[in-house]
């Protein structure tokens, strides 16, 4: 949520800069709330969604500020390192308008999930870009990550970006499928209140099917819902499969999941004792898009195969 302090003082902050922007207007971009000119070529771009600023930087782009990656206080750690002194612009879920107003952004990417209300807001400040929302979909990134780069001026880039990630996806199923058959899993995040199946139909999960593998909710994830309900320890058996993908958030998660590792009902998982359950990041893979996060899921994939090769 925006913040609501001082609203019609910092409206008349946005009507400031809105005046007194005299950078070209250029391009016409197709956006959720309609068509939106963009500058040519943006210089200050605050980015309002994790698969934003992922593309942005995969564009060769470096944005002045971003919102903290879900369950966390900074940008997810897959891309902490490329922006050490990015400013925070907000929680997921709820952006500091001051804080954005005060970069005097030329450019704003935001996400599909961005309420018209404060989309209303944030577009007095800079071109807003909102990619059209089709609900859950494991190829939706992409349509983000094209709709980020043509705002930026850098179509080029994320077009080389994708293909890259396309490429190595091949070449890993390639290895995975090279019994003739896809070996079957589910990714999980691990929480306090128990662990989550993940959809299908996320980022993540299409990685794995992209990658080459069968991945599968057991019918526990409710259409265009993103995960399951909590799971009790006596439901553990609905997960099992070749492999298993768990992912925590925070610590809090991590704790939950070390504790529910000692139990009997964990360690009796076909899975489990098999040695092929992947602990993965959550903010990376329950939380990211884009073609950075795309490129780090596949090595995660990469890592888990080659060691399990190993064994």
């Amino acid at each position: 949520m925006l913040s609501k302090r001082n609203l019609f003082c910092t409206l008349g902050v946005l009507a400031g800069v809105a005046l007194g922007s005299s950078a070209a207007m250029a391009r016409s971009l197709d956006t959720a709330f309609g068509e939106v000119e963009v500058n040519d070529d943006p210089q200050r771009v605050v980015t309002l969604y994790e698969g934003a600023l992922d593309a942005s930087l995969a564009a060769g782009v470096t944005p002045l500020g971003a919102i903290a990656t879900r369950g966390g206080q900074q940008v997810a750690n897959y891309l902490r390192d490329q922006v050490p002194d990015i400013q925070m612009v907000g929680l997921a879920g709820e952006t500091n308008l001051e804080a954005v107003v005060a970069l005097s952004p030329d450019l704003i990417l935001a996400s599909p999930r961005l309420p018209e209300a404060q989309y209303a807001l944030l577009s007095q400040v800079a071109p807003t870009v909102v990619p059209p929302s089709s609900g859950f979909s494991p190829d939706a990134w992409r349509d983000e990550a094209l709709l980020f780069g043509e705002a930026l001026g850098r179509e080029p880039q994320i077009n080389e970006a994708l293909a890259a990630v396309d490429q190595r996806a091949e070449e890993l199923k390639a290895r995975i499928n090279a019994e003739g058959q896809a070996p079957s899993t589910h990714l999980v995040r691990w929480m306090p209140q128990g662990p989550l199946v993940m959809s299908t139909k996320l980022f993540s999960t299409g990685m794995l099917s992209a990658a080459g593998f069968a991945v599968e909710d057991s019918g526990l994830v409710a259409d265009q819902r993103p995960h399951s309900d909590p799971l009790s320890l006596e439901a553990l058996p609905e997960i099992e499969g070749d492999w298993l993908f768990l992912a925590t958030l925070n610590e809090d998660g991590q704790e939950a999941l070390e504790t529910a590792s000692q139990s009997e009902a964990f360690r009796r998982l076909d899975v489990v004792q098999r040695d092929q359950v992947v602990a993965v990041d959550g903010q990376l893979w329950t939380s990211a898009s884009g073609p950075l996060a795309a490129q780090a899921v596949l090595d995660d994939i990469e890592t888990a195969v080659e060691s399990n090769a190993t064994q």
